[in-house]
């Protein structure tokens, strides 16, 4: 537990990704394959599930703490973050040797997993307690603050699993795009794993492995700064669920950009995959679909999202396909690396042999860079967001390649809102208040109609931050009411009704644009105005 201790704090204190990725390797360099496989794990953002309640720890830290209640509360308010403010209020003088490691740090990580934390799960909350109040006693600062993280299943660490990926292939000399396809699907942190996960490459692939994921970034400038529009590729960017469908050995796997095995949700979409030939990988959407209308609104997708399994009448009322735009995988060779516009001439010829089955998005093939923005300009209209432009020289890359596959997205709605609440952040912004939520008139009342949290730049956010602590007018445990004074604009994707919130909808995706010191709070937007989107779908200007 030591050197991950150790491992956690390099990361957590630099910026660079070269001595990230170094701290890891060198890490890797050492560990046993037991403990490689958890951190491995653990650095591709997977987590524990959550073995004791927040609330129940703040119990047990009341009894184990000799401190007033009101000050430990205070304590946790100003910290932002439960775990950090135990492992601050424990007493470490109680370590039976300051200098040398703790029995706690001598045990490897993976015991801490396997033999410490996980057992927990089956035993009486008394012998939880005193086991757990056991270890805050005897832990440092740093471990105890790594435990309770475990315990709470909220341990996050600041690497992503392409930067974990690269780490791994230059402690085992493999290549990258190798050690991700491993790392895709389902697995359990072993010690089998981790050495089958750096074992040479042989070329054989799981049955059911999907492959990485290739993204695109947002189109930054004027689409005409990508040269001849005749070496472009364009297409709707559809507004579902991004998916991989796998066909090998006579089984058929739909695999979820979040590495969710998803074909239980979507019978009728597997059903027609199941007649995909062997040796068969395809990427694309699987959208709400009514066969006499197209594509339905996201709102009705999420109703199967959620969804183990889906009953009859959902089945009936939300029908869903899959839409291909690649092919990654045929004759159960890798396509990967051939050129976008081969990768696209063997999908339609794959796909002509399904005239009923599955769908293949359309391309909008010679048409110049103006004709290509009226067609942007009809999104909503279509139900969709925006277009996909991809090179057709493009390989299929892993991760977020810049400069071969770009989004060319609508412009968002917008809002004036008001700023109602604030509550402070985490990790970094833990001593911040850099939640907010916003709201908007109705009548003579402000109600709320967003939370957002980014967008807003460092010096912004301590300016804000002091305003808060000087104009709080209420205090709801975490969450502050601050005056109405400050009003922000707004961006989001999409708005829809919604039983769930009293203002009776919802938006997607809201984000701050800027801070609208300019404006007083009764200039801010109506509800009437937002709800008055819902009738106009193709509405594209500031509401």
């Amino acid at each position: 537990m030591k050197q991950f201790v150790a491992l956690f704090q390099s990361i957590d204190q630099t910026t660079s990704t070269n001595l990230k990725k170094d701290a890891i390797a060198e890490y890797l360099s050492e560990a046993s394959a037991e403990d490689a496989a958890w951190v491995i794990y653990f650095l591709s953002g997977h987590r524990l599930k959550r073995l004791i309640g927040v609330q129940q720890l703040k119990e047990w830290l009341y009894e184990h703490v000799e401190l007033p209640f009101w000050l430990i509360d205070d304590t946790y308010s100003s910290v932002g973050d439960l775990a950090e403010t135990i492992a601050l209020l424990v007493d470490p003088t109680d370590l039976p040797d300051p200098t040398g490691p703790t029995e706690g740090q001598s045990l490897s990580l993976s015991q801490w997993v396997t033999e410490r934390i996980l057992p927990l799960r089956s035993m009486e909350l008394e012998k939880q307690r005193e086991l757990v109040t056991g270890w805050w006693s005897s832990l440092d600062y740093n471990t105890c603050f790594i435990v309770n993280k475990l315990l709470t299943g909220a341990l996050r660490i600041g690497v992503s699993q392409s930067l974990a990926a690269a780490a791994l292939a230059q402690h085992s000399d493999l290549p990258k795009a190798t050690i991700l396809h491993r790392l895709m699907g389902k697995w359990e942190p072993s010690a089998e794993f981790y050495l089958q996960l750096i074992s040479a490459d042989d070329g054989a692939a799981a049955i059911s492995r999907p492959y990485p994921f290739c993204l695109a970034s947002g189109l930054e400038a004027e689409p005409e700064s990508l040269g001849d529009v005749a070496l472009w590729q364009a297409e709707w960017k559809w507004d579902g669920i991004r998916a991989q469908i796998v066909r090998r050995d006579g089984q058929c796997f739909i695999w979820s950009r979040g590495e969710d095995l998803i074909e239980a949700r979507f019978p009728e979409v597997l059903a027609q995959a199941m007649l995909l030939p062997d040796g068969t990988v395809l990427d694309g959407e699987i959208l709400a679909w009514s066969p006499e209308h197209g594509v339905m609104e996201f709102s009705q997708l999420q109703r199967r999202i959620g969804r183990k399994t889906v009953g009859k009448k959902l089945l009936s009322d939300v029908p869903c396909a899959f839409l291909a735009y690649d092919l990654l995988e045929l004759d159960g060779l890798d396509i990967r690396q051939q050129p976008l516009v081969d990768r696209r001439t063997s999908l339609e010829s794959l796909m002509s042999l399904f005239p009923s089955g599955l769908k293949i998005s359309d391309t909008l093939s010679d048409l110049e860079w103006q004709a290509l923005a009226k067609l942007r300009a009809e999104s909503r209209a279509r139900k969709v967001e925006g277009l996909m432009l991809k090179r057709l020289d493009s390989d299929y890359g892993t991760g977020r390649k810049r400069g071969s596959w770009w989004k060319w997205k609508i412009e968002p709605y917008t809002v004036d809102a008001v700023l109602l609440y604030a509550q402070a952040g985490h990790g970094r912004r833990a001593n911040l208040y850099t939640d907010y939520t916003f709201g908007v008139w109705s009548d003579d009342d402000l109600v709320p109609i967003a939370k957002a949290y980014s967008g807003l730049t460092d010096k912004e956010i301590r300016t804000l931050d002091g305003w808060i602590r000087k104009h709080t007018t209420e205090r709801f445990g975490p969450v502050r009411s601050v005056e109405t004074a400050q009003v922000f604009e707004l961006a989001f994707e999409g708005i829809n009704r919604s039983t769930r919130h009293k203002c009776g909808i919802a938006v997607r995706f809201p984000r701050i644009v800027r801070w609208r010191q300019d404006l007083n709070p009764k200039d801010a937007d109506t509800l009437q105005q937002l709800t008055d989107l819902l009738q106009s779908p193709s509405a594209q200007e500031k509401v």
